[in-house]
């Protein structure tokens, strides 16, 4: 084979190949899309109550982020296994691998809800930067305290609809997730405008606009939408899913699947949660430049998430297509579908980027917030869309070494990297330069084409090759 033919062979696929792909990966894009979509909504409806509010709102939702990936990187051990199972046809593997996530999520939610009602104002503290004027801090603290303690409230729906919607897409179902996903981004979105604007926004309305508070409700109604679409669903059809036959009935899990999950999930919960706290702690960083900083990240952020659909949503997709060739023991297979998936996400991204670019002027003026903040979030949309290839690159990675059970390896290349070269770096430029916010945010964001090298190398050798649940 020459060389320009293997080139082709491992990086272009058939019309079979890329039709599994896209019914696996739609769902998740389309999920992924109104989500972010509906967010960016949320965002402007939060941001037309007024700067400080949409800052108060970033702050937390950055520290309940901690808690959502606890929660992934918890479940995400069961969920390799459980993909490879699904792969094989091992019904009562999955179920095991189901029962592993309740007893996780249940862990989570006690830590959870032993932190954020403990140490609430400390840890929003750490986001109002010491030139900020006390009417601005107070503010910004009453806001974030009103907002968080209603959120709690939805985190054991959040816990619920991760389990079951994760379980279902490690089979392969990706649409029934999508679907009560979607249905609970309309219950969000709905009832944001009503509770935030009240009677100003709909005047038939009895009571007066909520603001943060009202915002807060809705999401959690929407969770619990969600976890009770998603759960009656599978309930209902467990003759096609069969792993929640007897869910209940009881708790046990083989000791050695409990080893298993615990050897290689461990890591990857640990991962999870210590890369949620370097993002909050480089995001704390660059809070150190002032309050408008905050809002601009935060616009910036939701942004390019809806832009980053296509890579976010191929992490998923990746880890479902190789799992369960892993699974099947279709090596070989698996290798190759690495590479395609990676070149297609990357594709996707440089096309993305681009389109980013064309609107990153335009769209901060949607806010009801300063010049400063809109100017700030263009700039940091041109750094996003610059780098959003080679974060593809580096996420794809991530998740075809998961997908094998190297989770050591993905603790290192992750929440490993952030710790040891981005806070850092963050943390000099923050407290001992005064770089301009944009200058700092592009430093930090560069690192990742160490990682990029990193995941080249980690995948072209194969580490990740390995079928886990037949060893």
């Amino acid at each position: 084979m020459t060389t320009l033919r293997k080139i082709k062979h491992y990086t272009v696929g058939d019309r079979a190949f890329y039709s599994h792909v896209f019914s696996v990966l739609f769902p998740l894009v389309i999920q992924n899309t109104i989500t972010n979509v509906v967010s960016l909504l949320d965002n402007v409806m939060v941001g037309a109550v007024g700067t400080l509010p949409m800052s108060a709102v970033a702050i937390v939702n950055q520290l309940l982020f901690i808690f959502n990936l606890a929660i992934w990187g918890g479940y995400a051990g069961a969920g390799i296994f459980s993909a490879q199972y699904a792969g094989s046809e091992d019904h009562d593997g999955v179920r095991y691998c189901f029962r592993m996530k309740v007893y996780t999520g249940i862990l989570c939610l006690v830590t959870a809800f032993a932190l954020f009602l403990g140490a609430a104002e400390p840890l929003i503290s750490l986001y109002l930067a010491e030139g900020t004027s006390p009417e601005d801090a107070l503010a910004t603290m009453t806001y974030g305290k009103d907002y968080l303690n209603i959120m709690l409230i939805g985190l054991p729906a959040f816990a619920i609809s991760q389990a079951y919607g994760g379980t279902l897409r490690e089979m392969g179902e990706t649409k029934v997730p999508m679907i009560a996903s979607v249905a609970a981004i309309f219950v969000n979105l709905i009832f944001n405008y009503i509770f935030i604007f009240g009677n100003e926004g709909l005047h038939f309305l009895p009571f007066a606009p909520m603001g943060v508070a009202g915002a807060a409700i809705a999401t959690v109604m929407s969770r619990y939408a969600e976890a009770l679409i998603i759960g009656i669903y599978v309930h209902k059809n467990w003759e096609k899913h069969p792993f929640i036959k007897g869910a209940f009935r009881s708790f046990r899990v083989p000791k050695d699947l409990v080893k298993k999950i615990l050897k290689k999930g461990s890591p990857l919960l640990v991962n999870e949660i210590l890369w949620a706290m370097s993002m909050a702690a480089i995001m704390q960083c660059y809070s150190q430049r002032g309050l408008d900083v905050v809002a601009a990240t935060n616009i910036s952020t939701t942004v390019a998430n809806l832009f980053n659909v296509v890579f976010l949503s191929m992490g998923n997709a990746i880890s479902i297509i190789l799992g369960h060739q892993l699974g099947n023991n279709e090596i070989e297979n698996a290798r190759v579908s690495a590479w395609r998936l990676l070149s297609f996400s990357i594709g996707c991204c440089i096309v993305l980027g681009g389109a980013m670019a064309a609107v990153a002027p335009f769209v901060p003026h949607i806010y009801n917030t300063s010049d400063t903040v809109k100017n700030m979030a263009t700039n940091l949309l041109y750094v996003v869309s610059f780098m959003m290839p080679f974060h593809a690159f580096t996420h794809g990675c991530y998740f075809a070494l998961r997908s094998g059970g190297k989770t050591g390896i993905t603790f290192a290349f992750d929440s490993g990297f952030n710790w040891v070269f981005s806070f850092p770096l963050a943390f000099v430029l923050a407290n001992f330069t005064g770089m301009p916010i944009v200058l700092m945010y592009l430093c930090v964001h560069l690192l990742e084409l160490i990682k990029c090298v990193a995941g080249f190398i980690l995948i072209k050798k194969g580490v990740w090759l390995h079928n886990i649940v037949n060893k």
